[in-house]
């Protein structure tokens, strides 16, 4: 057979059983995993650590935990402390931060719509999604009140103790509900829910009645209300919810302003983000 039909049979052949790509994790370098594993310890509840602390989290030696952490220094994405020579994330980690939140489509759309939402009802309503099995807030549009509660865009809050949380994870099945939850549910307040049993009978109520309350389950004296947030795709890929101090709200302005001001905010955003467009062709195309 001639050279030239010979490369000819070989590239046939490349183009019907393709080299098999390889695995990423193949490709991984440690220096950088290291280095991304340093910032994610700073996602605990001790805003600063010190190297022997990082030491041991990491399993690391110190030396080399000094080395990465004198180099995010110099990037900016930790900063140390000059008292206490303890290290906290820097102003890159919350630029780079600030960048995902502004780049969500979800963001840019539900701000608007909770500015309405805030000067209708005169309290605080936050947008937030799902992310490692915890809650977190990514926007708050403030009332103008002299009381009013705590910004807390950013944390990394339960689900089953939060209205956003509970709202979202009611519409899951079972199976998925039991990865998103913890093996046990600590308790915040004297009203968190720690039984599972307990919990999923008001998941139940919550996808039934299609909103979810806080009742003062994650911070004494505050009472939240929360719906989800669907896209094209009809998926729930956020939810939103009014926090008010529990002396403002009754019984009567809850169920006559608060829960239908939640949901019809949900649904104004879940229309923009085109849920409606995407259940009608889902219907269609059944």
């Amino acid at each position: 057979m001639p050279v030239r039909e010979k490369k000819r049979m070989k590239m046939k052949v490349k183009e019907i059983y393709p080299k098999p790509q390889k695995d990423k994790t193949s490709y991984i370098i440690k220096m950088v995993l290291n280095s991304l594993e340093l910032l994610e310890a700073f996602k605990g509840e001790k805003p600063e650590l010190g190297v022997s602390e990082l030491s041991k989290i990491l399993r690391l030696h110190k030396n080399k935990i000094f080395r990465l952490l004198a180099t995010l220094e110099y990037k900016g994405y930790i900063e140390q402390d000059h008292f206490t020579e303890n290290y906290r994330l820097g102003l890159k980690s919350l630029e780079l931060g600030q960048s995902f939140i502004h780049h969500l489509r979800l963001l840019s759309i539900a701000q608007p719509v909770l500015k309405e939402l805030v000067a209708k009802c005169k309290e605080s309503a936050y947008v937030g999604v799902i992310r490692e099995k915890s809650v977190i807030y990514l926007e708050i549009v403030e009332a103008d009140q002299v009381l009013k509660v705590a910004s807390r865009v950013g944390n990394m809050l339960p689900i089953y103790a939060s209205a956003i949380g509970k709202s979202q994870i009611a519409f899951e099945s079972k199976d998925v509900i039991e990865k998103l939850l913890p093996a046990e549910l600590k308790p915040y307040t004297k009203n968190t829910i720690t039984d599972k049993d307990k919990l999923y009978k008001e998941l139940n109520e919550i996808r039934k009645q299609g909103y979810a309350i806080d009742n003062e389950e994650l911070d004494d004296g505050i009472i939240c209300v929360g719906a989800p947030l669907r896209d094209y795709t009809t998926h729930i890929i956020g939810g939103i919810s009014i926090s008010a101090p529990i002396m403002r709200v009754t019984k009567e302005r809850l169920n006559n302003s608060i829960i239908p001001l939640t949901l019809e905010a949900s649904e104004t955003i879940s229309a923009k983000l085109g849920y409606k467009i995407g259940k009608k062709y889902m219907s269609e195309n059944l």
